[in-house]
């Protein structure tokens, strides 16, 4: 189109409706230009360039046509722009000023449009609407949400939502950034500064393992507002919520800012040459007297590169490999036989270009918002998507083939699949493999998703989510999906969580040193610390309660300990067991690299300073281990840490050494039918709840993305039990009890029951695999 020529020739024509990610609307017509030959102007975002084409840009009759549409949309537009949040930042006012009259021709009054509130994250003005509908076709066509639309005509006409509801999309924020006027606007930004104002800093997202590159405006020191930086091969322009509105919790009353010391029982404030001096000295003592294996360390899997390897490195230099950070995972058993990270062997700017894709215990559209939209364009383009997944979770891209089957049931599904997909390859299956699948599989299925990934053209992609790397047999679905990759012509995508790919090659893992070198005495995992009698404990970051797969054991792990050191930024997050707790800085204070499912390294800088007494990671760890004697911590800057650690090449290999991990040596787990009664639990982390940052976004906790706890049951099981919509009871499961009111859910299998962890009112349960839900008390 001429808009697209004149942008690549770097000739500015005005424009409000077009958007180079969008369908062309045509409909603002602020863009018509002169072409020769033409009767009249023509609008460039609509008109194709032809061969010898002359156009005229700034020629009297483009300019003319220009300022007569001008003209029409300030009709009816509000004189408001010293109370607009867009104000500075607006193309209608930077265009008015262009193409603008000094005096408007109308004497009629101007129009009002009501504003319905469409949610916690949305400001409405729409008054200021000037229909251009760039918001109705992101909703069509990159969220796949059609949550805007057009009523009306002429001048009764007016964008607004079905039936006034709220504007729910896990990336909705992108509407703020799309809307050329000050109609749609952040709610939690409103009125609290001005664009000309703010400062830009650039920073990568912690959250999840896209690594979305961000711009943080901040005035006098505070956040006020986050946006998205544009990378084609990471985030496009967007940004999911999540990254988006995550910034409320670092100005929260909640912030650890001052360092802490338990005394006679109370936590107190101190002076960091005390709290340092405390902890080293603790340190130091276990260390001695019951040896360096009697401690361990716990990391967020949001922390930095350099804060992982500081933190193994210190932990390491005390005698001891018991430091890890796979928090929620359970099954360990392929440890060994892991690739150097778990990553996507697919960039994520190749996914639209796939053929077929199965996702593997995976909810794509909350783990990875932005990786769904490139699902969306995969679609588009006549690509296919299956799924195996114990719940139908709510997609907003077409499954060609949604299996859903009881979490107990995915690895037999998964090696049905692999047996099919042996059987069209005319490939021997391992045993171990062929022995995982049931008799009373449904065989169809596994056939139709075989046939699925065995594409005329090109290779297929076997991704597994977070709902497979929290599953008590995950090693044996990464086992087999490795085997299916390495034997029959497919590419893998393990998702990490959040920063996890930075801290395999930090070594911050028991059984791996900094860039995979193999440790010759193995430490022990996250599971085997909770279920040991560690003296002295490290907590980097976490919330014990929450982001640990088992609480109840970590909880009482920590209350055997003598000692434990909780590195923190928010002072509820700190477990009533530290003996010394160290404010830490959340990632809008910090600096240091992240490493994506892709194996790409981003760099993040500090967009404000430290809040109080806070302090970045990788210092706090620098000085402690320097208290406590150890060599080699002599680092000036972020970077000297970087440049110690080796890095991987580009293009690894993210398969396991070997097809299936062995069995375990207790036997395999309890598959959810352990007495009359019980139902098999489907666990899963909410968008909103994936770590201490997101936690304490009031915006975002606000949302329809962020119900309340509920045990979801399907509403024939409800019947057969006698439960009412609503009703509180009791769930029993293996780790602990919680009362949750029951809803019904046709999603959920009858057999099962979806109850979502990472919650403080499910916390209890732990990873329970089976639940009981009792009336009684």
């Amino acid at each position: 189109m001429i808009i697209q020529a004149s942008d690549n020739a770097g000739i500015y024509i005005p424009r409000f409706c077009y958007h180079e990610k969008l369908s062309i609307a045509a409909n603002c017509r602020m863009c018509l230009v002169e072409v020769d030959k033409a009767p009249k102007p023509l609008p460039a975002c609509a008109t194709p360039v032809t061969e010898g084409m002359v156009v005229k840009t700034s020629s009297p009759a483009a300019v003319e046509a220009q300022k007569g549409t001008m003209e029409f949309l300030l009709i009816n537009h509000p004189l408001d722009c010293p109370v607009c949040d867009q104000g500075g930042e607006c193309p209608l006012q930077d265009q008015a000023l262009g193409y603008g009259g000094g005096v408007s021709r109308f004497s009629e009054g101007k129009r009002a449009v009501e504003n319905p509130d469409i949610g916690p994250l949305i400001e409405t003005e729409m008054t200021r609407c000037i229909h251009c509908t760039r918001c109705v076709r992101f909703g069509q066509e990159i969220a796949g949400v059609m949550e805007f639309g057009a009523t009306g005509r002429s001048e009764d006409m007016k964008i607004t939502t079905f039936m006034e509801g709220s504007v729910d999309s896990e990336v909705s924020g992108n509407n703020i950034d799309l809307c050329p006027v000050g109609a749609l606007t952040s709610k939690p930004y409103r009125f609290t500064a001005r664009s000309w104002e703010m400062h830009d800093h650039p920073l990568i997202s912690p959250h999840d393992c896209l690594g979305s590159n961000l711009i943080v405006q901040s005035v006098g020191g505070e956040v006020k507002r986050v946006l998205p930086r544009s990378n084609e091969a990471v985030n496009e322009c967007w940004l999911s919520d999540r990254d988006r509105f995550s910034y409320e919790a670092v100005n929260s009353d909640d912030r650890l800012t001052q360092p802490l010391v338990n005394k006679d029982g109370r936590m107190e404030e101190v002076s960091w040459e005390e709290a340092l001096g405390t902890a080293a000295d603790s340190l130091r003592e276990i260390a001695d007297r019951n040896g360096g294996d009697s401690l361990g360390a716990l990391c967020t899997p949001t922390a930095t590169l350099e804060e992982f390897y500081l933190l193994q490195k210190l932990i390491r230099g005390l005698g001891s490999q018991n430091v890890d950070h796979r928090l929620r995972q359970q099954d360990f058993r392929d440890d060994e036989a892991a690739p150097i990270f778990p990553g996507s062997e697919i960039p994520v700017a190749q996914i639209p270009q796939l053929p077929a894709v199965l996702l593997i215990g995976c909810n794509l559209r909350k783990e990875l918002p932005l990786v769904a939209l490139r699902f969306r364009q995969l679609i588009r383009n006549g690509g296919r998507v299956a799924a195996l997944n114990p719940v139908r979770f709510d997609s907003n891209f077409s499954l060609a083939k949604n299996w859903v089957i009881a979490p107990h049931q995915i690895p037999a599904a998964l090696a049905g699949v692999a047996q099919q997909l042996a059987k069209a390859r005319k490939v021997e299956i391992p045993p171990e493999i062929e022995a995982l699948v049931r008799s009373d599989l449904d065989i169809e299925h596994a056939r139709e998703i075989a046939r699925l990934l065995t594409p005329e053209k090109g290779a297929a992609l076997l991704v597994l989510g977070q709902v497979a790397a929290q599953h008590a047999e995950a090693a044996d679905l990464r086992g087999i999906a490795s085997w299916m990759a390495s034997h029959c012509g497919l590419r893998i995508a393990v998702l990490p969580d959040a920063n996890s790919a930075a801290g395999w090659i930090a070594g911050c893992i028991p059984h791996r040193g900094v860039g995979g070198d193999p440790i010759a005495m193995p430490g022990q995992d996250a599971a085997r610390m909770t279920r040991g009698s560690l003296s002295g404990w490290v907590l980097y970051g976490l919330e014990p309660n929450l982001d640990y797969a088992c609480p109840r054991s970590l909880d009482r792990a920590l209350g055997h300990a003598d000692f434990v050191l909780s590195f923190s930024s928010f002072r509820s997050a700190v477990p009533l067991q530290a003996n010394v707790a160290l404010p830490l800085v959340p990632f809008t204070e910090n600096l240091g690299s992240f490493i994506n499912l892709e194996g790409r390294v981003q760099f993040s800088s500090a967009a404000v300073p430290p809040r109080g007494e806070a302090r970045p990671g990788w210092k706090i760890l620098r000085v402690l281990a320097n208290l406590l004697a150890l060599k080699e911590f002599d680092y000036i800057t972020v970077d000297d840490v970087t440049r110690e650690i080796p890095l991987p090449d580009p293009g690894v290999s993210y398969r396991l050494a070997g097809s299936l991990p062995k069995p375990r040596p207790e036997g395999p787990r309890p598959n959810g039918r352990l007495r009359e009664g019980s139902l098999e639990r489907i666990l899963d982390v909410p968008l909103y709840a994936v770590d201490p940052v997101v936690r304490r976004a009031d915006s975002l906790q606000a949302t329809r993305d962020n119900p309340p706890s509920a045990a979801h049951v399907h509403p024939r099981k409800l019947a057969e039990l006698g439960l009412e919509v609503g009703q509180v009871v009791a769930v029993r499961g293996l780790e602990g009890m919680v009362r949750l009111p029951v809803q019904p859910d046709d999603r959920v299998l009858e057999g099962c029951a979806y109850i979502p962890a990472a919650r403080p009112d499910t916390a209890a349960l732990g990873n329970s695999e089976t639940i009981w839900l009792d009336v009684g008390p």
